[in-house]
């Protein structure tokens, strides 16, 4: 079949989205290593660094919708380049940041940037593929965590000498990750093209409606989807942005620390490579439920194992936890394309991605209070509960009508 809008293999576009997803996954993940040293600096309390988290996670979210707006409309390379700017810009001014507040801003530019390079990242795998929606959506995804997984080493060592230098050297490599894909990322033009340049002889799903943004907030499948999205996407932040200091609230050693922070990112990058492509053979709503219930017993079990002073179960725990919620990242950006068309996939899934606003906060503020209240197991055997009742409520998910429009 002629590609006559592509003159390359649409794997290459997935390559260059990764690229770019993985500079923009080292805000997020970096953010439980930098977050003490940073504190430091400035004699932050616990309630300021998990208000610097939220407020990354708020501007993350809330730029993915006009963006993606943008991008279903314009193309992905103007939101990307501008998505670029802002991760270099968010780094940068933390590293010359002299007091907390400008470490507010800084990581609301990071929100912004990480945002808009993740929301045109994950739509590529949904407009140019169909029968491998789900594998290419999870090798995007995957780098969110991966490039993490390398780096933190490096960043726990130089924040200990040079917090400037480690900083101003995120920003330059975030960068220039997101401009190297600028170039190459492309849309189908129209919807004949798309046919023609989507993976070689896979056919167009029939009667397949698409669905603006308005009927797609009218489906009681988008709010399911929604409320489930907010649990499991809360309460892993909470693990993602407070697993050292879990760590070392337990006693355990600095190794103990830098492992679960390590172990974290390679496990997200893991789980939604292996949730992506489980969802192609097994469905999406089966691989979503059961990976879930999985992630919030992996939660309880970090809990008993910190509890009893076993430091490498904790790891081992709070790794699966991450590995095994990444449906919400992995799978339920196909899902949208599945249930909702292409057309309007990236405002659609920036939709749904929005419910990371509120994850954020509970992952966030919330939690730092109950941290506070009630203590650190009590807090997260709270989340262990949440997400494992976010997997039992994706079982009832079901397909939209597929009347054509």
């Amino acid at each position: 079949m002629p590609r006559r809008t592509l003159p390359f293999s649409p794997w290459w576009l997935v390559l260059a989205a990764a690229v770019a997803m993985g500079s923009a996954g080292l805000y997020q993940f970096t953010w439980s290593s930098l977050r003490g040293p940073l504190g430091a600096r400035f004699g932050a309390s616990e309630t300021s660094l998990g208000t610097v988290f939220t407020l990354f996670i708020v501007f993350q979210t809330v730029s993915q919708v006009p963006v993606g707006w943008v991008r279903d409309r314009y193309g992905p390379r103007w939101p990307l380049l501008g998505g670029g700017l802002c991760l270099a810009a968010g780094f940068a001014l933390s590293a010359v940041a002299s007091g907390v507040y400008a470490v507010y801003l800084a990581y609301c530019f990071g929100g912004i940037g990480a945002g808009t390079t993740y929301t045109v990242g994950i739509n590529t795998a949904i407009k140019w593929f169909d029968t491998h929606r789900g594998l290419a959506t999870g090798l995007i995804s995957s780098m969110y965590g991966a490039v993490s997984f390398l780096a933190i080493p490096l960043i726990r060592e130089g924040v200990q000498t040079d917090v400037r230098g480690t900083l101003l050297v995120l920003g330059g490599a975030a960068g220039v990750g997101v401009f190297l894909a600028v170039p190459v990322l492309r849309d189908p033009v129209r919807a004949d093209d798309a046919d023609a340049d989507r993976e070689e002889g896979t056919p167009q799903p029939a009667g397949r409606r698409d669905y603006g943004w308005r009927a797609t907030l009218c489906t009681w499948q988008f709010w399911l989807m929604y409320a489930v999205f907010v649990l499991a996407s809360g309460v892993s932040l909470m693990v993602v942005g407070k697993a050292v200091s879990f760590a070392a609230q337990f006693g355990f050693s600095a190794a103990t620390a830098t492992g679960s922070a390590s172990l974290i990112a390679l496990a997200d990058a893991g789980g939604i490579l292996a949730s992506g492509s489980l969802s192609d053979r097994f469905g999406r709503e089966l691989t979503s439920g059961v990976s879930l219930v999985g992630s919030g017993l992996a939660l309880a079990g970090a809990v008993v194992a910190a509890e009893a002073g076993l430091g490498i179960a904790v790891i081992a725990a709070l790794s699966a936890m991450v590995f095994l919620r990444s449906p919400v990242f992995s799978v339920f950006p196909p899902l949208v394309g599945d249930y909702f068309g292409p057309a309007s996939s990236s405002t659609n899934f920036a939709l749904l991605y929005s419910g990371k606003l509120w994850g954020g906060v509970g992952g966030g503020l919330v939690a730092s209070f109950l941290i506070g209240t009630v203590g650190w197991s009590a807090t997260f055997l709270g989340g262990a509960v949440l997400v494992a009742l976010a997997g039992v409520a994706t079982f009832f998910l079901r397909p939209t009508e597929p009347n054509a429009s």
